[in-house]
This record gives structure tokens, sequence and C-alpha cells, in this order.
């Protein structure tokens, strides 16, 4: 194993030596490498295996310019020896190395490396020693030769230790790198000397002393707007431009396109008092509460039109011509009909003849309201009788209310409960008088005169 590795040795340093150093290359930063190898593989003496040639592949990346990653991928064909004798044998080595470079910027970049991974030996299964797959670390070193920017020779020599019974390996290895990606050294371009020029006595002229005050350099002789604030742009005449008519000349106006007519500050940027979008000068309505949506003249939009504008509004959809309260919503009215009537009777008295005319004002104001009559009885009685007993009061009610006080008749409905639905209670005699009822309930929105 040592002549194969002195062998090896030798040769990559002649290789090396007889190359030319000059010029110049680098491990470049975040660049990437791919590098096929080939070399030798003797593999422990323990193994009874032969030493054969090695294939493999390896692909790298470079964090920095001396720090790097590499994959690596081996495959070794090879054979038993001793009592096992010409037992053909394939062997996988694959795992991650941890690269070292020194003098990076040179072009014969040596390196140290380390790693981890695992061997795979596939052979005749009797024979243990040659079937199964085991961890390995290696540890070794290499150089890499820069061809150009992109390509460089390699050569490696790593120690592989096989976690079996300890075994060493020794692999040795030459190739050829590809690097992509990264940032390139930018080249290094000499300055030329400077040129020396011949240096003439100056010529003595008159000096003419232009005065201009306002520093608009306008001569104050020919200067009409003689005091120009510093900053301005002014035109021929040494006068103020102002484009956008606000008042700031340009060159101090930090919002030149202001909209004429707005009223803007020292700066010349437009004042929005109520922070609506619409400047004040052009705002019709100046003083909207903040975070309201406003239209082109910057006042408040109010989308149901109840006189209400949205962003305080509750009740956005407020049907048109409704009147509403402080909050946008609707402002409802209700009307309450309670009939009594005497024990097994179904009669209405006079005195409730008001409460009636009552409801039927209150149809006759809102015409698109529909009322349903509910009739009641106490328990006295069977339900059957009962439920026939209070279709009879609300049918009662409801004639009164077609014949007395014109309502038409397909805006009632009068409908029968008997017993079902007391609201007091029926053990005692005020509380069956309650449960003797024709009920109507309606309710309807107020409406702007």
């Amino acid at each position: 194993m040592r002549k194969k590795l002195t062998a090896f040795i030798a040769l990559i340093v002649v290789v090396f030596l007889v190359l030319p150093l000059a010029g110049q290359a680098e491990i470049r930063e975040n660049s990437f490498s791919l590098s096929p190898v080939v070399g030798g593989f003797t593999f422990d003496g323990a193994q009874d295996l032969k030493t054969r040639p090695v294939y493999g592949i390896r692909g790298g990346y470079n964090f920095t310019q001396n720090w790097g990653l590499e994959a690596i991928f081996d495959y070794v064909n090879t054979q038993t020896r001793g009592s096992w004798s010409g037992h053909d044998v394939d062997v996988y080595r694959y795992g991650l190395d941890a690269l070292y470079h020194f003098f990076p910027e040179d072009k014969l970049v040596p390196f140290i490396a380390v790693g981890a991974g695992a061997m795979t030996l596939s052979g005749p299964s009797s024979y243990g020693n040659i079937d199964g797959t085991d961890p390995s670390v290696n540890f070794g070193a290499g150089l890499r030769y820069f061809l150009s920017d992109d390509w460089a020779l390699r050569a490696d020599v790593r120690d592989v230790v096989r976690f079996d019974d300890t075994w060493h390996n020794l692999e040795y290895t030459a190739g050829i790198s590809y690097f992509f990606g990264g940032e390139k050294a930018k080249p290094v371009v000499e300055e030329a000397a400077p040129v020396q020029e011949e240096v003439k006595a100056p010529v003595q002229e008159e000096v003419v002393v232009v005065k201009n005050s306002d520093c608009d350099n306008v001569p104050d002789d020919l200067d009409k707007c003689p005091d120009t604030p510093c900053g301005c742009i002014v035109d021929k005449d040494g006068c103020p431009i102002d484009s956008d008519n606000d008042g700031v000349c340009d060159g101090l106006d930090k919002c030149p396109d202001t909209l004429a007519g707005c009223k803007v500050d020292k700066d010349g940027c437009p004042i929005d008092s109520d922070k609506d979008g619409v400047c004040d000068g052009l705002d019709k309505c100046p003083g909207t509460p903040e975070g309201c949506k406003v239209d082109k003249d910057g006042c408040p939009i109010d989308s149901d039109k109840d006189g209400v504008i949205d962003c305080l509004d509750k009740c956005p959809k407020t049907p048109l011509g409704a009147k509403v309260d402080k909050d946008g919503c609707p402002i409802w009215i209700s009307i309450r009909m309670n009939v009594q009537f005497d024990f097994d009777r179904a009669i209405v008295k006079p005195q409730y003849y008001d409460d009636i005319e009552n409801l039927a004002d209150f149809m006759k104001a809102h015409p698109h309201l529909n009322a349903i009559l509910e009739g009641h009885t106490d328990n006295i009685g069977t339900a059957k009788y009962n439920l026939c007993l209070s279709q009879r009061r609300a049918d009662a009610v409801m004639k009164i209310l077609v014949d007395k006080f014109n309502i038409a008749k397909d805006r009632l409905t009068a409908v029968g409960y008997g017993l079902t639905k007391p609201i007091a209670d029926n053990k005692a005699k005020e509380g069956r008088q309650k449960n003797r009822r024709v009920q109507a309930v309606l309710e309807a929105m107020e409406v702007k005169k």
C-alpha cells in the first residue's frame, strides 16, 4: 500500500511542478463544483480484496473561499483473494466531506478534507467480510491546479476507515473540476502614470466683480426681482417661477404639481384639515369627520339618502323615505289590539270598539300592512270545542273591521288557537278572563311626511 501511495504522490508532484504557476485564479465564494475522478483503491489486508481502479464523482459547494462541503460517490469492482480468490465484489462509497482550502486565491490550491459516510460491499453472502453496509469516516488532503477561472485539475489521497473491524483503506484519485456560480474576481487594472503637463505662468486678466445680492445668478443691474429667496428657480429676468401657481416658487416647492385653488403650507404642499383627501380651498365640506368616504368635492357620501352619512350610519340600507334616528336606523311604530270575551261567548263587547277602530285607522295609514287576528280561550271545556270557540271570536272581530270600519277582507286573516296559548294562569278567575281574547299586533316603519 505504501509503495503505491508513494508512487502516486510522486507522480502528482511532478505533474504539478511542471505546470506553470503564473496567472491568477481562485476558489470563489458561493460557487458550486463538479469533479469526475479516477484512481486506485487499496483495501486493508485483512479484507482479502484486491487493489482495483476506483471511479467517482464529487459535487461541492464553497461557503467561503476557504471552507466548502463536497458530496462523494465512488465505485470499485474488485475480487477476493486468499481461500476465496476470484469472486467479484462491488464496492460503493458515499458520504459528505468538509474541505479547507489553503491559499484560495492562488493558481495552485492545497486543501485538507475530513468526512463521514458509508461503504456498501456486495459479494458472496457466505463471505461475511464482503457483504453489507457499514459506516465509515475518511481524512486526507489534495491539490487543485486552476487552468482557468472555471476549470482546475485535482488530486486527492484519503484514508477511508470502515467501521466493521476498523479497517483502513487507501484511496488515491486524480480528476478535473468545473466551477460555476459565485462572483468572479475582478481583473486588476493598473493605473497609468499621470502625464506631467507643462505649467504655464498664469495670464493676469482684469477681474470684473458682478454683484448678485439674492444669489439667483442674475446680476443686480439686470434683476427685476432683486429680493428672490435663495433656492428659487428664476427666469431670465431673475423673477421666481411658480409652475403650479400656489405662491411657493419652484425650487422651494416640495409639491410642485398642486391643483389650482388648493391652500398650501410653507413648503407648497396642499393642506387637508379634515384629512379626507380633498385639499382645503377645493373642499366644499371642510369639517368632514375623519375616516368618512367623500365625493370629489370632499363631502361625505350618504348612500341611502336618509340624512346620516355612510361613516356614521349603522343601518346603511334604509328604504328611501323612512324616518331614521341619529344612527341612521328606521323608526318603527306599532299598535296592539286586545279584545276580551265573556265565558263561552264570541260576542264583541262595545267597550272594545275603540281598540278595534284604532287598529283599523293604523291599517288605513299603512295600506301595505295586513293583519292576523288571533283567537284564544281559557282551558275550561274540551280542546276541540275551545278551538272552534276561538275561531268564532277571531271571525267576530274581523267582521267588525270589515263591516263597520271598511277594512278590505283580503287584508285580514282570522286564526283560532283554542286553549294552546295562554298568557295567564288558568287556575285563577282573573287569569282565565285574560286568556279569553282576540289579539293583533302590527308594526310599521315611520315615513317622512
